[in-house]
């Protein structure tokens, strides 16, 4: 069923409905502008929004897929099984012992509580048991989501299928310049361009694995990437995380992000180039 023909109820804080699926938004900083806070995604016709800390988790689970070598689809199904499942938040509970990203439960091999809470370890437990499903990046979503899951309600992964495979799409770098974050300025000095280039190389480690972080003219930092899908999902990574890393801005093939602003990416010929993502 399309998204502009669904309504989800979601209880989460500041409730939104966009496109007709409610996931809700949360705001940062003092205003009247309702989309302070939230991260937008719009693949064709296909408009989906959240609030950043959902970004933040999918941002994670696309990465990791894209680091694990798994095609899009696997980012797809991990996206559609945590929206299912939590509303892509690390919950601290759930049905019996349920908890994170994946409701998963430690009476049933997932790990420990403090491991599954864990959105690294989680996704990557998730991926764990998806691949060894045969044939997974052939089946439909909702069966390649029930075979890991084993859920009661196994038809209602399909329910957030369209939207995954757009924030997939984009959040894996195969839809350029489809996803970016309305965030508030930060609101402390920057500090030395050799500590945000330490804390960059860290927060990218988990996602994508070592990533080489220099320290380019007027201290923007420089992120070599392979590929043009890889520069587009390192860059929506960094948006994503923007606020905790205290990003300004986001260039990659002329294109540029700027926090305080809901425009998306706009035309900048010094933002970055095809081989490199360059952050302010």
């Amino acid at each position: 069923m399309g998204l502009a023909k669904r309504i989800a109820a979601v209880v989460v804080p500041l409730g939104l409905v966009v496109g007709g699926v409610a996931y809700g938004v949360s705001r940062h900083g003092s205003g009247d502008d309702k989309t302070l806070g939230q991260c937008t995604t719009e693949v064709g016709k296909l408009r989906v929004v959240l609030t950043d800390e959902q970004a933040r988790n999918a941002s994670l689970i696309a990465a990791i897929a894209i680091r694990r070598g798994m095609p899009a689809h696997a980012a797809t199904i991990g996206i559609a099984t945590a929206l299912q499942e939590s509303k892509l938040y690390n919950l601290r509970g759930g049905d019996r012992d349920s908890l994170g990203l994946f409701q998963q439960r430690h009476s049933q091999g997932w790990g420990t509580p403090r491991q599954i809470l864990d959105p690294i370890y989680a996704t990557n437990a998730f991926y764990d048991a998806l691949e060894k499903v045969p044939g997974y990046a052939d089946l439909p979503v909702t069966e390649a989501a029930q075979r890991v899951q084993r859920s009661g309600f196994p038809d209602a992964y399909g329910v957030y299928e369209q939207d995954a495979r757009a924030l997939a799409s984009a959040l894996t770098g195969y839809s350029p310049a489809a996803f970016w974050c309305h965030l508030s300025a930060p609101d402390r000095a920057a500090p030395p361009a050799s500590t945000r280039a330490r804390d960059t190389r860290a927060a990218l480690l988990p996602a994508f694995g070592p990533v080489a972080v220099t320290v380019g003219t007027g201290g923007r930092l420089v992120l070599p990437v392979g590929s043009r899908p890889h520069g587009w999902a390192v860059a929506s990574y960094l948006v994503a995380h923007a606020r905790e890393l205290g990003i300004g801005n986001v260039g990659y093939r002329g294109r540029e992000w700027s926090t305080g602003s809901n425009r998306g990416w706009r035309q900048a010929s010094a933002a970055g180039t095809a081989g490199a993502v360059v952050v302010g």
